[in-house]
């Protein structure tokens, strides 16, 4: 299915004449015989939250890696607010403003959630070592500055409380949610989630539900890798299903439930 010519607003209504924010054209990618990406090209627009499902192996963490720099691609593009990120590198994808969490959590586990949500804020600093050495004033209010948005994302993701524990310490679903803050604080217009579902409760899974809502609200575009199928399809507002590296199907929740080859390939019988 091709993606809706008009791209969903925050409210979930069209906003004729926008233009997509991430697009994804023809991107195949292979590691020696095994072909992970074939010809995927998706579209994903300004506020919408657009989920990516499939089967494990289906290529969904592959894309993702494609899309942040951390694998070149052997064929298609990729932009990001119609530029030309492919082949960039990892930080120059995130300074061009799509961030992303993973699915095995990557936090600096002997530093606090503060400092963790700091080091985010670094890709959006400009101060440099003679700055920090000398302890100029720019950079002392770059810092405070820095300090005071770290502290209101951490209480943003409802970790207020956690600033000064380590982060190896914070319960599993507050780890999760320091890396979302971490990805925040680099101020991106598309937040990649891989999985960030995985391992939580359910009111941690309602909790979650709730946030990133709030960040669409806010005007924050979202790619969300989840299996978690009621989650994904009670908050996204497009989908696009792979399977075996390739692009079986894409469009509305309701739509995709519906088509037969998702339900053969992920959904089964599985109620909705």
């Amino acid at each position: 299915m091709s993606a809706p010519k008009a791209a969903p607003s925050p409210s979930g209504k069209p906003d004729a004449g926008s233009t997509p924010l991430l697009t994804v054209s023809g991107v195949n990618k292979a590691f020696g015989g095994l072909q992970a990406l074939s010809d995927i090209s998706l579209q994903v627009h300004t506020g919408e939250i657009f989920g990516l499902i499939g089967p494990n192996g289906a290529g969904k963490t592959t894309l993702f890696n494609a899309l942040t720099g951390l694998y070149s691609i052997d064929r298609g593009e990729i932009r990001l607010n119609g530029q030309r990120i492919e082949g960039r590198k990892p930080h120059q994808v995130l300074c061009a403003g799509l961030a992303r969490t993973f699915q095995n959590i990557r936090l600096f586990a002997e530093m606090t959630a503060l400092e963790n949500v700091l080091v985010g804020r670094h890709a959006r600093t400009s101060s440099g070592v003679v700055g920090a050495v000398l302890r100029l004033p720019g950079t002392r209010r770059e810092e405070a500055d820095s300090r005071e948005r770290a502290h209101a994302l951490l209480k943003r993701v409802g970790i207020a409380q956690h600033a000064h524990h380590l982060a190896k310490n914070l319960p599993y679903g507050d780890q999760r949610r320091l890396e979302i803050a971490r990805a925040l604080a680099t101020e991106p217009r598309l937040l990649a989630l891989d999985e960030p579902a995985a391992g939580m409760n359910p009111a941690e899974r309602a909790a979650l539900r709730e946030l990133l809502l709030q960040l669409q609200s806010d005007g924050l575009t979202l790619l969300l890798i989840e299996h978690d199928v009621k989650l994904v399809m009670g908050l996204c507002t497009r989908l696009a299903v792979l399977d075996y590296g390739v692009k079986i199907a894409e469009g509305t929740p309701d739509v995709v439930s519906r088509d037969p080859k998702v339900i053969a390939a992920y959904l089964g019988d599985e109620t909705l």
